[in-house]
């Protein structure tokens, strides 16, 4: 059984996790550094990045989290996630700063702009659920990064060899596919 953690600063945690259980995957909750021992792989759930970054540095897990990145734990960041594991942000300071992305905050207007809408995903399928919620978007991934889908021309799904960003949230749907790919093809 893989054993997924999942950062419960903020954010839609809950949903994450019954979401790795239907998996199949052993799962922890992961607010303090001693909840990063012996990890498969890592999520890093969507909330509010700048908060998020507080909190990681309070709980002292921004640079533990940082190191197993480097030493190539499998992390998958959705929205606020993805601009945690961005290398560059625009016009703020990165957090992990351990994806080769260029991310843009609230790409998509805000929290009441909010939409659900279908992907095409050819890793991962087609018709794949995604909730955009005062989303990011990835504006330039570096050459090896697999830009796995876009929506409204902009990149919204990359991959960087074990990290995985995604601008929307897969956890909010009854479409596990996303994470299931990530599960399956990434830890």
């Amino acid at each position: 059984m893989k054993k997924i953690g999942v950062l419960a600063l903020q954010g839609a945690v809950r949903e994450h996790i019954q979401m790795l259980e239907a998996l199949s995957c052993e799962v922890v909750i992961v607010k303090h550094v001693k909840d990063l021992a012996k990890l498969d792989g890592l999520v890093l759930p969507g909330g509010e990045s700048t908060t998020m970054r507080k909190l990681l540095n309070r709980y002292d897990l921004l640079e533990p989290i940082r190191v197993l990145a480097q030493q190539g734990l499998p992390m998958f960041g959705t929205c606020a996630g993805l601009i945690l594991l961005a290398k560059e942000v625009i016009d703020y300071e990165p957090h992990l700063g351990v994806m080769d992305v260029v991310v843009a905050r609230n790409s998509y207007g805000r929290q009441v702009d909010s939409f659900e809408t279908k992907l095409d995903i050819p890793a991962i399928g087609d018709a794949i659920s995604a909730v955009f919620i005062r989303a990011p978007h990835i504006v330039s991934a570096g050459e090896g990064v697999e830009i796995l889908a876009e929506y409204d021309g902009k990149i919204v799904l990359a991959r960087d060899g074990h990290l995985l960003g995604c601008s929307f949230h897969p956890e909010l749907t009854m479409d596990s596919r996303t994470l299931e790919y990530f599960v399956t093809s990434m830890v």
